[in-house]
């Protein structure tokens, strides 16, 4: 009822909201860029970046845009701010449509890093979740845990360790490191990829010892209750939120932060990206792994 309510409301507020569609899809700067330098290869690029074609700074101020520097890296793609005489479509392009190419470039090393952190993260509502479907849940003689709620202590040790990260983490490493915000948000990135190695290490061992007591007791079904508290899978659900802490709360940060000013949405779209492809990833482990040991099991 509160969906259809919600969508309903949606639907009739859509008319009044303020949308304002960019000229041309952002996607379509970045291959405009991509195509002007293979179609001009053959066109050098000249030592003095005062050269290239760029916009005035009245005209960016006039659209309510701002200009961007010049920069070195993927020197390649500066020629499709060279101008070579011909008037043809998908030419020449100014400066800071070329940097804004290569801003979004340079971050694909890292988009691609996330992957497998994301897959990681898929765990907790796959495989901690089945993992916990064969444990003993009772708490006393008429309650039993859902699998699901250990997920809440995901978001409840996220919470915690923010805190903490905040009040004294960042005081040390600024002590240390000399930056304002502590750590880099790569550096801050690094720790959750190290300690999601320890979330899965936790996760390893309870998974052996679950074997273990499944088979000094000779249980074969997969239905059947392993005589194992549920609670011995709280570590990794806790030290998930602590690497939540760390890993996504930079990833967000670090890909709005590198997107340029009306490369915006697609950075955040980077976010939707790598979470989603983790969620694959995490799928096709799971399903291949389970083939694999059904039938040597």
């Amino acid at each position: 009822m509160g969906v259809a309510v919600s969508i309903i409301v949606f639907l009739v507020s859509t008319p009044f909201y303020r949308n304002k569609l960019p000229p041309v899809s952002l996607f379509t700067r970045m291959d405009q860029v991509i195509v002007a330098s293979v179609r001009k290869w053959k066109v050098p690029v000249p030592g003095d970046p005062k050269q290239l074609h760029e916009l005035s700074l009245d005209e960016y101020t006039g659209s309510g845009k701002f200009g961007i520097a010049y920069t070195s890296s993927l020197g390649f793609l500066d020629k499709a701010a060279v101008e070579s005489g011909s008037r043809s479509p998908w030419m020449l392009f100014p400066v800071t449509q070329v940097e804004e190419t290569k801003q979004m470039i340079k971050v694909l090393p890292v988009w691609a890093a996330t992957f497998i952190p994301s897959t990681i993260l898929a765990q907790v509502h796959t495989l901690f979740i089945k993992q916990g479907t064969v444990l003993d849940r009772s708490m006393g003689p008429h309650f039993e845990i859902p699998p699901a709620c250990l997920a809440a202590f995901v978001t409840i040790s996220m919470l915690i360790s923010l805190a903490i990260y905040d009040r004294y983490f960042v005081l040390m490493a600024r002590h240390y490191m000399k930056r304002p915000r502590g750590t880099t948000l790569l550096q801050r990135m690094g720790i959750g990829f190290m300690l999601h190695v320890i979330v899965m290490i936790t996760a390893c061992l309870a998974e052996r010892k679950r074997l273990s007591v499944a088979r000094e007791h000779n249980i074969i079904s997969k239905n059947e209750v392993v005589p194992l508290s549920i609670f011995i899978l709280l570590p990794q659900f806790v030290l998930m939120g602590v690497a939540d802490n760390f890993v996504e709360a930079a990833k967000i940060e670090f890909f709005y932060d590198q997107a340029r000013e009306g490369m915006k949405s697609l950075g955040n779209s980077y976010i939707a990206t790598f979470l989603g492809i983790g969620s694959f990833l995490s799928s096709f482990l799971l399903s291949t792994v389970s083939k694999i040991t059904k039938k040597h099991a």
